[in-house]
């Protein structure tokens, strides 16, 4: 049944289509982050694993919400690696391995992206699709960006 929520059918298409790319490219983060946690290697191994364990089951939390919000306003999450792959701006390095400060730093960037992505989706919501409840979703989904790209940025000070 579609959502009578006072938005649009179009609005809805728009914002589903949105939060389908920002599902996308946090899982993408996530499967990298668990990626780098399970490989890490060399000096500090322990806190470099347990930090990355902390992030990627923050990221798992987030992914569901967002899934849920892609469902709450009428449309099907999406949930394969082909469409998750297909539909992020994150991109994968299979068969690499970087060294702890590497990965900090692979990581560093795809929050960052994401984070620029976040505050222009968040502006889109709410001026042009008139959905704020979306916006607010987003804001806080990238205040939670912030803190795991301060994080990370705080291992290469």
């Amino acid at each position: 049944m579609k959502p009578n929520i006072g938005i649009s059918d179009a609005h809805l298409k728009k914002l589903t289509t949105m939060l389908t790319a920002v599902l996308a490219d946090g899982m993408m983060i996530y499967i990298k982050t668990r990626k780098f946690h399970w490989n890490v290697s060399g000096e500090s191994f322990m806190e470099y694993h347990k930090l990355f364990e902390e992030h990627y089951k923050q990221l798992e939390t987030s992914i569901d919400e967002i899934a849920e919000r892609v469902s709450k306003l009428g449309a099907m999450a999406i949930g394969t690696t082909t469409e998750f792959a297909s539909a992020s701006q994150i991109k994968e390095t299979p068969g690499k391995n970087p060294t702890s400060k590497e990965m900090v730093k692979e990581l560093l960037k795809d929050h960052e992206t994401v984070i620029q992505t976040l505050r222009k989706n968040i502006e889109e919501c709410d001026d042009k699709l008139k959905d704020v409840g979306t916006a607010d979703f987003l804001t806080g989904l990238m205040e939670a960006h912030e803190t795991l790209a301060w994080t990370l940025r705080r291992y290469l000070a």
